[in-house]
């Protein structure tokens, strides 16, 4: 009987010690939640690419970074928009109230934007607007949707690409930065009625639309979220 209780313990012991390794091994690969996760994705932020990875022992490796002169930043915006134009002097403006904006940056960033909000009007994807339009857009958009969805209709869009994206606008109106894009874009879409029948668009063809849409942020907020205030079609 001694003898049983003793291999019984041998193996209680050794159960209990690999529980232990097997979850020190889950918390040194799946981590701990501190409270400094990364916030949800946002297509105008630049703050995620100046971030080194971290190494294996959870410590984040700093990298040499270059400080970015006036003279640089100056220079960016002058190739983004010709100098001695309204453009120029309007994002020179901006940079000044502002020095961590980055026209080539935000560009990109009105791109990928410009995707998300087109897909996910059509989709009828409140979440995803709500994100990305002031409050006065977003009111606008999802009514559109509501009187969509009462009359039974559905959209199908198929996002091709953009072809041009410009900043033709650009200025800082009391703390609230602004920027107007005008962006030229190829879309597949359709609308269709509750037995199916197409009734707007086309389900085949790529339509070349223009658009000419303004992004702002509050220049004295630490968010670097932009929101879509403003939506005009140039067709």
């Amino acid at each position: 009987m001694r003898d049983k209780m003793g291999s019984n313990d041998f193996i209680t012991l050794f159960f209990l010690v690999a529980a232990i390794l097997i979850f020190l091994q889950l918390r040194s690969v799946l981590g701990r939640r501190t409270g400094n996760e990364k916030p949800p994705f946002d297509p105008f932020s630049a703050r995620e690419a100046n971030k080194a990875p971290a190494s294996d022992d959870g410590k984040v490796v700093t990298l040499p970074r270059r400080e970015v002169s006036d003279e640089d930043r100056f220079a960016e915006v002058d190739a983004v928009a010709k100098p001695g134009t309204p453009v120029n002097d309007g994002l020179r403006q901006l940079l000044e109230a502002d020095p961590s904006f980055r026209p080539r940056e935000f560009l990109n960033g009105a791109r990928m934007a410009y995707e998300m909000i087109v897909m996910a009007f059509a989709d009828g994807d409140r979440k995803s607007l709500k994100n990305l339009l002031s409050k006065e857009v977003y009111e606008g958009f999802d009514a559109a949707i509501s009187d969509r969805e009462s009359r039974g209709e559905v959209v199908k869009s198929t996002f091709v690409g953009i072809d041009k994206a410009d900043i033709t606008q650009a200025s800082v109106r009391g703390n609230e930065e602004q920027v107007t894009v005008r962006i030229v874009s190829q879309l597949i879409s359709a609308t269709y009625d509750k037995s199916g029948a197409v009734i707007d668009g086309d389900q085949e063809a790529v339509a070349e639309v223009i658009d000419i849409w303004t992004f702002a942020r509050d220049v004295r907020s630490r968010d670097p979220n932009w929101k879509l205030v403003a939506t005009e079609s140039e067709q």
